[in-house]
């Protein structure tokens, strides 16, 4: 048995030995992992330097105002173009670009114009008619018909066709829609390309799609914006009943949770039972039955797969699998049954250390506050990144030109030196984007810029778990409970988390943030393969997909308890994980047991809270129900206020059971420290609760003595 022993805690660590002074949380510590910490203020310092280049760089007014291809604002006052508040595309077709999604261009030339078009014409038919005038503002401004058809498009100074078009958040869109099933553009279905090609209508159609999803959206919020301004009074209070439900929770759990586990244990034995009663009478009903005896393997598959239900043999193999499910359910029970006890006695425990620790409940709101300025700094980079790309024109000349790829200045080309050099070249509009080493780098920043948002988001989560478990952890080490506590535990564990162990949170944070930039990558891969018919190269990167989902999962699960021994104990993090792995290791039925049980007592209070408000708020808000003489005032979308007090009543109850989560986690790992450290004798007493040694059958010696 000593030898047993032995080779178990050699796989799975040393237990932890008795230390007299160890009496909870270690205040004197020293700084962990000092190298990480650097390593962060070096990529804060640098995530500062982009953010201050890509705001010198960047216009976000062009998220929000249409430019011209000349990066001007349409309609803006101040400008040559206060007069054309709308932006019209030469061809809407290159809309459908990805691209402008990322740079909130489209790569065709631009003008602002008074009005959109309310005709169709093209460039053949109207050039020697009198519509020419009308034509021409749609042109580039100043443009003469002193050249050839082919040079005008080959310049690009008029687009090939105007169609009907309606604005839509300042810019011309085509006036499409159907009669009798067919897609039509005012009267027609189809349109010339300029050179007297016809095309369908479908083709412009899909051009415009896309820009139509980008832009149209800002009407939609507009009138969002206007139901919350009325609602918004009702969808506090229904987030304050969410936080009161959550929190009413918490305490009815020191009280109810031992019976909701039991009820729910034996309300999954109940439902199996009926289902193998049900199985059989279906089986018993089905004897004699023409054809019901007909074997699995002799009918096949079928695409209906209501036929199997007149088998007898599928209600068997139900019966036989439920059976199956029964017997071990009802096996776990009996050989589990004390750890479930043990389980449901840490989750009382947990209860009463958050009503000892109370403010506990409001560091969610800290989380948050510095959760949102990281989203905050990483969107307004984002867009101050993708807002960076200027129009670039370059030389064209069919002749032999010296500098015919270079870039120009479609302003000064005229009387520039290279007019000269190139008397028949022009200064034309060539792409969005720019030729500098900082246009170059665009997209290598704009990764580092979602990488340092996983980094510093993880950063926060991780500072916010060592903070947490430290204060849970004051309360379990605590010889008389809460007497022996310190005055501010959740005070305190910050200061030490921040004073000395920003280097171990920025370590495990990196390795977390590593592994997610990873996964977008994976994600971004995977939109380019769609389209490719390498069955092998989907297949590897559903596989790559499906490992990494599973590593950021470990890597979550042990950072958490790695911050814990952090919080306790004040080591680095490489073995502040490797003890708390092989601790878990030690204690694996316990740890799995534990994890089910506080999993659905989770899922069952989000559901009751959510569902709860939610039902309230749809009651209230569709005018079916009155509160205290007072109705839901009028909306244009009644579900946005539902589905907002939905989704911050699931925020805050999340909130709630995080803080919640991590006091049980926090005092399992204690209570298992405590089983090994300790044996209950006058020397070495056990911290744990009463109730805790009652269940395991465990007394401190001296206390049984007095």
């Amino acid at each position: 048995m000593g030898k047993d022993s032995q080779h178990y805690y050699g796989k799975h660590g040393t237990p932890q030995k008795y230390d007299p002074t160890f009496k909870g949380p270690i205040y004197n510590r020293g700084c962990t992992d000092v190298i990480c910490c650097v390593l962060l203020f070096l990529a804060i310092v640098g995530y500062v330097a982009v953010g201050i280049i890509a705001w010198t760089h960047g216009d976000p007014r062009k998220v929000i105002y249409p430019t011209d291809s000349r990066g001007e604002f349409c309609g803006q006052k101040g400008t040559k173009n206060a007069d054309k508040p709308f932006l019209f595309y030469f061809n809407i077709v290159k809309c459908a670009s990805p691209l402008v999604l990322l740079e909130f261009q489209c790569p065709t030339p631009q003008i602002c114009v008074k009005e959109c078009p309310d005709r169709y014409l093209t460039f053949l038919n109207a050039r020697h008619s009198p519509d020419f005038d009308y034509y021409k503002q749609f042109c580039v401004p100043g443009f003469q018909n002193n050249k050839g058809v082919a040079e005008v498009f080959r310049d690009g100074d008029c687009p090939a066709v105007i169609i009907p078009s309606k604005p839509l958040v300042q810019r011309c869109f085509p006036a499409i829609h159907t009669r009798r099933g067919v897609l039509m553009v005012g009267n027609e279905t189809t349109y010339e390309d300029g050179l007297g090609t016809r095309k369908n209508i479908t083709e412009l159609v899909e051009g415009a799609k896309r820009a139509n999803l980008v832009l149209e959206t800002r009407q939609l919020a507009m009138q969002i914006f206007e139901d919350y301004t009325v609602s918004w009074y009702w969808i506090v209070i229904g987030l304050v009943i969410a936080m009161v439900l959550s929190l009413l929770f918490i305490i009815l759990l020191r009280f109810l949770a031992g019976i909701m586990v039991w009820v729910m244990i034996v309300m999954v034995i109940l439902v199996l039972g009926y289902g193998i009663f049900h199985c059989y009478m279906e089986y018993s009903r089905l004897r004699g039955e023409a054809g019901s005896d007909i074997s699995l393997v002799d009918l096949g598959f079928q695409t209906d797969l209501r036929v199997y239900l007149h088998l007898r043999q599928t209600w068997m193999a139900f019966m036989i699998i439920l059976s199956i499910l029964e017997v071990v359910i009802i096996l776990l029970l009996i050989f589990l049954r004390k750890r479930i006890l043990i389980a449901i006695a840490l989750i009382k425990e947990a209860s009463r250390a958050v009503g000892h620790v109370m403010c506990s409940m409001l560091y969610p709101l800290v989380t948050f506050f510095l959760l949102c300025l990281c989203i905050a700094y990483w969107a307004s980079t984002s867009v101050f990144l993708s807002t960076s790309n200027e129009a670039v024109y370059k030389i064209f000349d069919d002749a032999s030109c010296p500098l015919s790829g270079n870039t120009c200045n479609p302003q000064t080309f005229p009387t520039a030196n290279e007019s000269r050099q190139c008397p028949s070249g022009r200064c034309q509009f060539a792409f969005y984007g720019g030729e500098s080493t900082y246009h170059r780098a665009l997209l290598g920043l704009q990764i580092f810029n979602a990488f340092m948002f996983f980094w510093l988001a993880n950063f926060v989560l991780a500072l916010g778990q060592v903070t947490l478990a430290g204060a849970f952890a004051s309360y379990y080490w605590a010889m008389r409970k809460p007497d022996d506590m310190p005055a501010f535990p959740l005070f305190a564990a910050f200061g030490r988390a921040l004073r000395y162990h920003t280097g171990s949170l920025a370590f495990g944070s990196l390795i977390l943030a590593i592994v997610q930039i990873i996964r977008v990558v994976l994600e971004y891969l995977d939109q380019r393969l769609k389209v490719a018919q390498n069955k092998f190269a989907k297949f590897l990167m559903v596989c790559l997909k499906c490992c990494f989902w599973c590593l950021e999962k470990f890597i979550k699960f042990l950072n958490r308890n790695a911050y814990i021994m952090i919080a306790i104990y004040g080591t680095n993090f490489c073995t502040s994980a490797r003890n708390a792995f092989f601790l878990l290791m030690r204690n694996i039925i316990r740890v799995a047991v534990l994890d089910k049980v506080t999993d659905f007592l989770f899922l069952l209070g989000k559901l009751l809270i959510v569902g709860s408000v939610g039902i309230l708020a749809f009651f209230f808000f569709t005018h079916r129900i009155r509160i205290v003489q007072d109705t839901a005032p009028p909306l244009n979308y009644y579900w946005i206020p539902i589905l907002t007090v939905i989704i911050g009543s699931y925020m805050i109850a999340n909130g709630f059971f995080s803080v919640y989560g991590m006091c049980v986690d926090t005092l399992f790992l204690c209570f298992l420290e405590d089983l090994e450290r300790n044996d209950g004798s006058a020397e070495r007493p056990y911290f744990m609760s009463s109730s805790l040694k009652k269940l395991l059958n465990k007394t401190n010696k001296k206390v049984a003595e007095a």
